[in-house]
């Protein structure tokens, strides 16, 4: 009972960083030191790397330093500990205690370096890949590196960590042929996937053992599955990568909404000032009146189709502000946003050109025939079709030979890295 008390007193000095007592305890008696197990075969340095108590730490590898060696019934050092706590002063005293420590394995075959990785502790990490680099290179179970032991558990900044340091891990397969590609579709990790495919010379048509590709995995995934969409965007065209169409249109909003204003004027100012003025005064022989188009008796038809046009374009822009305005609540989906936009406002423009063509028309005389309603029409058409089609046809091509290029430059790179690798290994084959 009283070999227990003493125990317990010096677990609650240990875990509480009551240092004093540590001391008088061990002036007491130094074999404690070395002698007492705790729990799960742990000792002393285990509870104070679990507690963070990095002076108890201290005073026990002065006493014995020799305890930094020692795991616990799980296969675990101190360091093992300490990484997994994220305890970097700590770490640091062991590290220097036991340098040796970084290539343990625990009963799951992980070292510290893997620990901290999993556990997302940079710090840790950083202190670790400063002692030797060498054990992050450790494979774990069924061949995965340290980097596919952060994609399994969504640690992106300890993996950009890794990538800068081991590039080379990056396109690691494990035994079943999997790549982090392949693990961060399994897994789905949308941002791992986005910066997988930024990052260079990760091969989006890599296939593991069963001759499967990232996209195909996806594919036999539910369509419904979240980051479903976003995914398959990026590993059908990682040219898109970062643009959201959905998403770049709504942000044009002020910018259309001046235009639908800017219609909406016209329009309204066309019907009050319509074209070739209104009379001055009344006429009993013909019946007009004073404040009515002079076009409506000159050219009534003409004046009927700039009438309903002006009432066309004043509508429709009236829709699309009422439609940018609910698109800031959320209203609407996405996509019925993009085409209703669209829509509206290229009818309203489409109404504006009719107004203005026959506006033209009936106020230019006859003797100019080359300001007849058909020239008029068609070169405003035109006007439009180049506004608006050139611009779109440049985006394609661009985007087609962007795309092209970065299809011929992957191949080039496979074609130098399979005949850099026949050079260093004759052995290899063709292909590979």
């Amino acid at each position: 009972m009283e070999g227990e008390a003493v125990a317990r007193k010096l677990y609650n000095a240990v875990s509480e960083g009551d240092v004093t007592t540590l001391v008088q305890l061990l002036e007491e008696d130094p074999y404690l030191v070395h002698g007492v197990l705790f729990p799960c075969s742990r000792n002393l340095l285990h509870i104070a790397a679990m507690h963070g108590q990095a002076s108890i730490a201290e005073q026990v590898l002065n006493h014995n330093p020799r305890l930094a060696h020692m795991s616990d019934s799980q296969k675990s050092s101190p360091l093992h500990i300490a990484a997994a706590e994220g305890h970097v002063e700590i770490a640091s005293k062991l590290l220097a205690a036991a340098p040796g420590m970084c290539w343990w394995r625990d009963e799951q075959g992980m070292n510290p370096v893997h620990v901290a990785a999993m556990n997302g502790h940079v710090e840790i990490l950083e202190l670790l890949l400063l002692e030797s680099s060498m054990p992050a290179m450790e494979r774990l179970h069924r061949g995965q590196t340290v980097l596919h032991l952060c994609v399994k558990h969504a640690q992106l900044r300890v993996l950009k960590v890794l990538a800068m340091k081991m590039g080379e891990l990056v396109c690691a397969k494990d035994d079943d042929g999997e790549t982090l590609l392949h693990l961060a579709v399994r897994c789905n990790q949308l941002e791992t996937i986005l910066y997988l495919v930024e990052y260079k010379d990760v091969g989006l048509e890599t296939r593991n053992g069963m001759g499967k590709t990232a996209l195909q995995i996806l594919d036999e995934s539910h369509p419904r599955r979240v980051n479903y969409t976003q995914m398959k965007k990026l590993l059908t065209d990682p040219l898109l990568i970062g643009f959201e169409f959905s998403e770049a249109i709504p942000d044009m909003s002020s910018t259309m909404i001046v235009v639908a204003v800017l219609i909406a004027t016209m329009a309204f100012q066309s019907a009050i000032s319509p074209a070739g003025g209104v009379w001055n005064e009344d006429d009993a022989k013909s019946s007009r009146k004073a404040g009515e188009a002079v076009m409506a008796s000159t050219h009534p038809n003409t004046y009927k189709t700039i009438m309903n046009a002006n009432q066309i374009a004043f509508v429709f822009s009236i829709m699309a502000m009422f439609l940018f305005t609910i698109k800031k609540h959320q209203a609407v989906h996405p996509y019925f946003f993009i085409f209703m936009s669209f829509l509206t406002i290229g009818l309203a423009l489409i109404a504006i050109l009719i107004t203005l063509s026959e506006s033209i028309y009936g106020i230019t005389p006859d003797e100019h025939v080359k300001f007849k309603r058909s020239n008029i029409l068609r070169i405003l058409i035109m006007v439009l079709v180049i506004a608006v089609v050139v611009p779109v046809c440049v985006v394609g091509v661009v985007s087609w030979y962007e795309s092209w290029f970065n299809k011929k430059r992957r191949q080039l790179y496979r074609g130098a890295h399979a005949f850099l690798r026949r050079r260093t290994d004759p052995a290899a084959p063709a292909g590979a």
